[in-house]
């Protein structure tokens, strides 16, 4: 029987932990830092953001001990926040072997490095173990997904084989797993879309209608997959589900923890007193930083990230650059600084 390991308690481990566990033929154990959490977990069978009604299956063994979780696993799933990938892979690399799929289901950009969470992964462990990253995204809103919605996502690493053994491990009849070999292209659309997330929060607020949200999301989208492409990504992952779809639903739904966080600041709430009030983490907040220090390195413009960046750090008046989220300067939609996009459409329009 295959076992998996669940390295974090967030609403996102949970939820995969529940969803696994109700999976016939699969042995799922969920990693809590505490004992006590432990024991909360295993009497009340939910965490503090999700519906009180949701119990947790039997067959979902949860245990403080880092040792007993992996000990005999085939697959480790890493659902913490990207701010503390780096330490919670230091922590369980001893206990690796090399046979093992590793998961990141963290949707964020290290703030300090801006590398991706595949990066920070294989500078923690043994080099062998880079075939066997994986990578997980898509439009997975946890409060639906563990209230038995179906959703899909996507797993990416670099050899096909091993997405497909991924996926075979991960589908489920209500959680439809596809596979990619795009790890850059699907790691950064589940980071950036949490950027644009935050704006699209902010344009709800401000009320600017329906028209307004979709031309912010769509420059957003063309901003994203314009870094992306600068990184080495597939243009056309961003369309996908760890893109587009990602983006939709982060950008409509009132669960996303980013979108909350942009409806907050029209308030006038300032951000740390929003992100304290939090239960989660809203990843768009530390990618912002990281994406835009991305940019700057790569000379590339990038209006919309910029502008979201002058909002939470630089005390910039949220309506008056709220405006230029949308409204920059116009011209070809694919062209901008040091941007290979419009050079990537003349070339496939003449072939």
């Amino acid at each position: 029987m295959p076992k998996i390991a669940i390295i974090g308690t967030t609403t996102w481990g949970v939820t995969l932990g529940r969803v696994l566990a109700h999976k016939r033929g699969l042995q799922v154990r969920l990693w809590a830092r505490t004992e006590q959490e432990a024991i909360h977990l295993r009497k009340n069978g939910y965490n503090p953001t999700l519906p009180h009604d949701v119990a947790l299956p039997p067959r979902l063994s949860i245990s403080s001990s880092l040792s007993d979780v992996l000990a005999g696993g085939q697959v480790v799933i890493l659902a913490v926040p990207s701010q503390t990938m780096r330490q919670n892979v230091k922590l369980l690399a001893p206990y690796l072997d090399e046979s093992m799929l590793v998961i990141s289901a963290a949707k964020g950009l290290e703030i300090d490095s801006g590398k991706r969470m595949s990066q920070v992964i294989v500078e923690e462990i043994r080099p062998g173990f880079r075939p066997n990253i994986c990578i997980l995204s898509g439009p997975n809103l946890s409060q639906e997904i563990i209230g038995d919605l179906p959703a899909a996502s996507v797993v990416a690493a670099e050899e096909d084989s091993i997405a497909r053994k991924a996926q075979k491990l991960l589908n489920t009849s209500n959680f439809c797993v596809y596979t990619n070999t795009d790890i850059i292209g699907v790691e950064l659309g589940g980071a950036l879309k949490n950027v644009i997330a935050l704006g699209a929060g902010i344009a709800d607020g401000l009320g600017w209608g329906d028209n307004a949200k979709a031309a912010f999301m769509t420059r957003g989208l063309t901003e994203m997959t314009a870094l992306g492409v600068a990184l080495g990504a597939n243009p056309l992952t961003f369309s996908g589900l760890a893109g587009l779809g990602d983006l939709i639903a982060t950008c409509a739904s009132p669960l996303s923890r980013n979108h909350y966080v942009g409806m907050e600041l029209t308030k006038g709430r300032s951000l740390e007193e929003i992100t304290e009030s939090m239960d989660c983490v809203a990843e768009g907040v530390s990618t912002t930083v990281a994406a835009w220090n991305l940019a700057q390195k790569l000379g590339l413009e990038m209006p919309i990230t910029e502008r979201i960046y002058q909002m939470l750090y630089e005390g910039a008046d949220l309506r008056k650059t709220a405006v230029g989220l949308i409204a920059a300067e116009a011209k070809h939609e694919l062209a901008g600084r040091k941007w290979r996009l419009a050079s990537l459409f003349r070339r496939q329009k003449r072939s």
